[in-house]
């Protein structure tokens, strides 16, 4: 299980537990965290599940796919931590994950 804390744009922070194999997109979106649009569903094709990864938590984290890396270039909000929520796979190697959705674009 890993222990999920989202903070949304509105500043409520909602904490969940989520399972091996979930997505943290999946994970956000069961814990009824409405403001994580997701549009494509998870297939890593719209970028509407933009979200900042806490510093801590970055080293949990496999490497960036080249096809999030693009997706994420197009964003006007893009940092150092930003990552996509639908290309999470949550997991023993995650004990904790701390994000925060970012912006709108």
């Amino acid at each position: 299980m890993t222990r999920l804390s989202v903070t949304d744009r509105d500043g409520v922070r909602t904490t969940t537990e989520a399972g091996a194999g979930q997505s943290a997109m999946e994970a956000i979106r069961s814990a009824g965290v409405e403001q994580l649009l997701a549009i494509c569903g998870g297939v890593c094709a719209c970028a509407t599940c933009h979200l900042y990864v806490d510093p801590e938590c970055l080293e949990f984290l496999p490497p960036m796919g080249s096809d999030e890396n693009e997706l994420l270039s197009a964003l006007s909000h893009r940092r150092e931590n930003s990552r996509l929520a639908c290309q999470i796979q949550l997991g023993p190697a995650i004990p904790n994950l701390n994000v925060r959705l970012a912006p709108e674009d």
